[in-house]
């Protein structure tokens, strides 16, 4: 068996408005400048307290705690929106029914979200049954720690070598170089396509529709026959 875990944002959901608004009600929420939306995006990946503290090194502790919190009550608010719109990428929906079909692949998700926002995901695209393995923010260190692959990997008993983490950030990359397991950067999300090569990416793809292409030519690159 082949082992391919996915990303979310940026990867699998294009969920850079509702990241923005939540970010900017946060920092305004507290008298701050809001970072410029490019930062936002940057940071899109790391789990939230690492992504606050980066957006925010000046302030001390105490205030980042509180924009953790203002970030996950805005979001919450705003994804009750129902104008907020957050589709998937094109070809994401039948690319993950394609590799649920074959007999040769498992799927995982390791992502910065929380359990409740996978869930809400899985529970819209009726995923549920299609993926044997989910890690989130929050029970294992943010990305680009290696715990949420090695997790992956012993929940689905599948080494390292038969394994491919997706997704578009270098903290996507820099993981999976940590843990040992093959690289595919795709280009559709955060981060440029020469960032996640520098990161040490196997293999990079820059649209999504060439997702089951480029799984292919990763593992193949690693030398495992698709």
């Amino acid at each position: 068996m082949k082992l391919v875990v996915l990303d979310c944002d940026g990867t699998l959901v294009d969920s850079q408005n509702g990241i923005c608004e939540a970010m900017t009600f946060a920092f305004s929420g507290f008298g701050l400048t809001p970072p410029p939306r490019e930062a936002t995006l940057a940071i899109v990946g790391l789990s939230l307290p690492e992504a606050i503290a980066a957006l925010a090194p000046d302030h001390d502790a105490g205030l980042r705690y509180q924009l953790v919190e203002r970030y996950k009550s805005a979001f919450l608010e705003i994804r009750r929106d129902p104008a907020l719109h957050e589709p998937l990428f094109e070809g994401i929906g039948a690319a993950i029914e394609t590799l649920a079909q074959r007999g040769d692949v498992l799927l995982g998700i390791a992502t910065g979200k929380s359990r409740k926002g996978v869930d809400r995901l899985f529970e819209r695209e009726d995923w549920g049954k299609r993926f044997i393995t989910i890690q989130t923010a929050d029970n294992n260190p943010s990305k680009p720690h290696p715990a949420m692959l090695h997790s992956a990997m012993s929940e689905a008993g599948v080494g390292p070598e038969r394994t491919v983490m997706v997704g578009d950030t270098t903290f996507d990359i820099e993981m999976a170089v940590a843990a040992g397991t093959g690289a595919l950067g795709v280009g559709w999300g955060y981060h440029p396509l020469d960032e996640l090569k520098a990161a040490g990416a196997h293999h990079v793809i820059s649209t999504s529709n060439n997702l089951i292409a480029g799984l292919d030519a990763c593992f193949a690159s690693r030398e495992i026959s698709a």
